[in-house]
Parts: structure tokens; sequence; C-alpha cells
């Protein structure tokens, strides 16, 4: 079973001061095999560690190591994407590429921070993603 890594958790990871640091940790750490995100994500998650720095590159490291893999949706699902986006106003890229492997791996389950969100988002087919969530 693949699971889909938002940008929050692989950001709480490398980041001991965020607020998901720990919840980040702890699930992350407790799966065995690679984790699977996308490219989009990668980019958001390397942004938001503050680019070139010791936490993007240790999430880079983790990359090339193989201990998370990118999946490619795109250009293949590039039509899906803009009628996710255009369904879910607060949709972006990212989020859209993580709901289309969801789509394509149906036992994979989302890991992410962003409860508003992937709440509201559904599938096709069948409905809510199945979503890992820090506690409320």
């Amino acid at each position: 079973m693949k699971n889909l890594v938002d940008a929050g958790p692989l950001i709480g990871w490398l980041n001991a001061s965020d607020q998901w640091h720990e919840w980040s940790v702890d699930t992350l750490s407790a799966i065995r095999g690679p984790l699977h995100t996308t490219e989009i994500v990668l980019g958001e998650a390397c942004w938001h560690l503050g680019g070139n720095t010791q936490p993007a590159h240790a999430l880079l490291g983790l990359v090339r190591s193989g201990a998370i893999q990118l999946l490619r949706p795109w250009p293949e699902h590039l039509a899906r994407t803009q009628e996710l986006m255009m369904k879910f106003e607060r949709m972006d890229a990212a989020d859209a590429s993580l709901v289309i492997l969801s789509e394509i791996h149906r036992q994979a389950k989302v890991i992410t921070t962003d409860r508003r969100d992937f709440s509201v988002y559904r599938r096709f087919g069948d409905g809510r993603l199945p979503v890992v969530l820090p506690p409320e």
C-alpha cells in the first residue's frame, strides 16, 4: 500500500519548531517502506523549509535515498487536475496531484495536516479520500 504524503507532514518532520513536528515524526517514522509524494508537493515542502537550508537538503536526501519516492500524475492526468481544481475552489495543483494519486492507488492513504481542505475533497467514484490527520 502506498502512503501519499502532503507537504505539511514533510515540513513538520524536518522542522523541529513546526506545530506538527511531534505528530509528523511519530506518524511518518512508524510507516514501513517508502513514502510517496509528487514533485509539486516536494517543491512546496522545500520552499516552506526555507529553500537552500539544511532541512530542505535533508528532504532532498530522503528522496535521493529512496525513503521518499516521487510519483508523477502528469501529463497523463492533467485534464483531471483541471477538473478537480475547478470543482474545489480552494484546491491547488499540489493537492490535486495527491487526490489523483489516491484515485489511481485506491488503497493509498493521504497523510496531511490540512484538515480543512482534505475533509472536503472527494475522489472520483467513491467519495471521501482515506486520510491520516493529526488529532483535533
